[in-house]
């Protein structure tokens, strides 16, 4: 199995964009969401980012909001989320982070959750609420688990802050673009350099991707040009839903590192 480290480390020596890809688990409806994780993968993301639906998603901007509201008025539980992965790792074998706020985990229980997300064959977690403070079981489980975990780190993030991040993140550190919610954006916010920046001066080889408002492939190169990655969510969602499976692969092949050349 793939680690999300080991993908971005191997595109950076080879000169290569990291595109990370965010999909909602079970939008609109479970298999469509199966088949359109796959589509991404196939169609160049290099980390497939999974999100769960849940039912207060305070970060996410309206569309991703939109799409976890209707993949659970669809039927989406919590339980699923494994057996997505498993099956997306059965046909790609792209690495799979999951994307969860921390209720749900706890709610779950954490080594119960631990122990399934790692027997479904995802890298890890991503947990965009959870602070590192409040984080030691997660520690302790993922370690003895190997599962990789992603905290963020904002532009109000102090060094200090970072710091705590950065020594504790594995696969990479997200940097947060803008203080507001998940969406396209024309124009990325000047103050994700500033995080990535504190990232660098924490611990140059930990590895770092900015998301939030990248909505095109300059803005994918760009943001490689001085980060390890780019993250894209709120484009993909909202190209699946105005055009289906076609147009997602579309986009993905026109975000995607190989494509970027063409």
């Amino acid at each position: 199995m793939k680690k999300v480290s080991e993908v971005i480390s191997t595109n950076k020596a080879n000169g290569n964009q990291t595109l990370i890809g965010y999909f909602p688990a079970g939008f609109p409806t479970y298999n469509e969401s199966l088949e359109a994780c796959i589509a991404m993968c196939e169609s160049g993301v290099d980390v497939l980012e999974l999100g769960v639906p849940y039912s207060d998603p305070v970060m996410d901007g309206l569309v991703i909001q939109q799409a976890t509201e209707t993949a659970l008025s669809n039927g989406f539980r919590l339980s699923q989320i494994f057996k997505l992965v498993a099956e997306i790792k059965s046909r790609v074998s792209t690495p799979v982070l999951v994307m969860t706020y921390w209720n749900p985990v706890i709610q779950y229980g954490v080594r119960r959750f631990a122990e399934q997300l790692k027997s479904s064959g995802a890298a890890g977690l991503i947990t965009p609420d959870l602070i590192v403070d409040e984080a030691s079981e997660w520690l302790s489980i993922s370690e003895e688990l190997g599962l990789e975990r992603v905290f963020l780190a904002t532009p109000s993030s102090t060094q200090e802050r970072v710091n705590e991040v950065t020594k504790l993140s594995k696969g990479f550190v997200y940097a947060v673009s803008t203080m507001g919610i998940t969406g396209a954006r024309e124009d990325l916010d000047a103050a994700a350099r500033g995080v990535v920046q504190k990232v660098r001066t924490s611990d140059e080889r930990q590895n770092v991707a900015v998301g939030i408002g990248i909505s095109s492939a300059s803005q994918v190169s760009e943001v490689n040009s001085y980060a390890d990655g780019a993250i894209v969510g709120s484009l993909f969602v909202r190209t699946y839903l105005e055009g289906g499976i076609q147009a997602l692969k579309r986009v993905t092949k026109e975000l995607s590192a190989e494509n970027l050349g063409e």
